[in-house]
């Protein structure tokens, strides 16, 4: 019998989902539809639910916490006062104040946060990774010898395909240094730069603490884009649904896939995140080329937890339902070794 427990959600000010999908229409649900799926869940399975919106200020989380006293903090937050990066912090809060939370610690999303950073990390333990640089803002492009075009350039920083379209391929210096004085300048970070693979686009979700599940592989099929796009996940690819539609793109279960490659991304998913120190949950994303080569393109910590969306069904094709999924993140959470329990147990 599944233990009921206080769980307190927290999400962005502006993605506090209503009680009900009625009267809404898909565009203003998609904007909260992970929140609502995962409020919902929760409390069809019994939990006492609340729901915290979270903006620029930790005040109102310090209030619940010490007035409700939650078991556990499903932390849905990607960001922290408009930046990225500063969700880390609100985790890292959560510990200073000895509170469970889900998904992953302060390190972990330091490190997978930081494309540029990871990239470097993933390069020293000598996991395969394309070959890269970073143009921070204020510094002139100049094209390093050791990287060759096509080269494909988004932020450093940003996630869920911010700032990529199909312009961020790029075949030459002039229109790599447009797309970095755009990364700079419109979306406000530093450039990453690397070598474009061209190849399938692969997904593998790992979850655990110490020990590891790996997820099926999953893949996302491009359908009947034409050659003369690439095959990136822009945003369009990924949350436009008009566009999906136009050109039947969709994701499934990763098919035909040789056991060897298969055993290699199942090694490569749990380098990588013991490398990052994740916890709780992730998603690799890796191309595979037509060789048989294998590169990861980005670790992502907490990825999206929308019942529709590859991670959950990636774990509804392992014989995880969605509200088992859930109450597996929770207990992970529950079960993290923070630094705090070495001293207060």
């Amino acid at each position: 019998m599944k233990k009921k427990r206080r769980a307190l959600v927290v999400v962005h000010a502006s993605l506090v989902p209503p009680e009900s999908l009625a009267g809404y229409t898909e565009k203003e649900i998609d904007e909260w539809r992970t929140e609502y799926d995962v409020i919902t869940t929760l409390r069809k399975s019994g939990h006492e639910v609340r729901c915290l919106g979270v903006l620029d200020s930790l005040t109102e989380l310090r209030e619940v916490l010490a007035d409700w006293k939650p078991d556990i903090v499903f932390n849905l937050l990607e960001e922290f006062d408009g930046i990225v990066t500063y969700d880390q912090h609100v985790v890292a809060f959560l510990e200073l104040m000895r509170q469970p939370y889900t998904g992953c610690n302060p390190r972990g999303l330091l490190l997978s946060r930081d494309k540029s950073l990871c990239k470097q990390l993933l390069a020293f333990h000598r996991i395969p990774t394309p070959q890269f640089t970073v143009f921070r803002r204020g510094t002139k492009v100049r094209v390093p010898r050791r990287i060759k075009f096509p080269l494909f350039v988004k932020s450093t920083v940003e996630d869920a395909s911010l700032g990529i379209a199909q312009a961020s391929v790029v075949e030459d210096a002039v229109r790599l240094k447009e797309r970095v004085e755009f990364v700079h300048e419109q979306v406000g970070s530093d450039a990453l730069v690397e070598e474009y693979i061209e190849g399938r686009e692969l997904y593998v979700g790992v979850m655990g603490n110490e020990r590891l599940t790996r997820l099926p592989v999953w893949e996302m099929k491009f359908g009947s884009m034409p050659e003369s796009l690439a095959a990136i996940a822009t945003r369009k690819v990924k949350w436009d649904r008009k566009y999906q539609a136009r050109y039947g793109i969709y994701t499934e279960a990763a098919k035909d896939l040789p056991p060897s490659v298969e055993m290699r991304l199942d090694k490569l998913s749990r380098r990588i995140y013991r490398a990052l120190g994740l916890s709780g949950y992730a998603r690799m994303d890796f191309r595979l080329t037509e060789s048989g080569d294998i590169y990861v393109l980005e670790a992502n910590a907490n990825p999206n937890l929308e019942k529709a969306e590859d991670f959950a069904q990636s774990a509804r094709a392992a014989g995880i339902p969605y509200d088992e999924l859930l109450e597996r993140i929770m207990a992970l959470g529950l079960a993290y070794r923070a630094e705090w329990r070495a001293y207060y147990g």
